[in-house]
């Protein structure tokens, strides 16, 4: 890993991340704009359920190659 390497979105955790949580808090922002948590097997579900019972998640994406490669 190096410090291109997304690291885990969750509090506390410092593995790399393989998931792209895409969200959106329509109370705060206008409906194109996007904004991503990042998750590693682990925690992709605790993370997009919480996104998720608030209305605030989009979509789950698996993070290319090129974003959790070391170069």
């Amino acid at each position: 890993m190096d410090d291109a390497t997304p690291l885990c979105s969750a509090k506390g955790c410092r593995a790399p991340a393989r998931w792209r949580l895409v969200w959106n808090n329509p109370r705060l922002h206008t409906p194109d704009r996007e904004k991503g948590w990042a998750a590693c097997d682990e925690h992709r579900e605790p993370l997009s359920h919480h996104l998720a019972i608030r209305s605030f998640l989009r979509r789950v994406e698996p993070l290319d190659d090129d974003e959790t490669s070391n170069g």
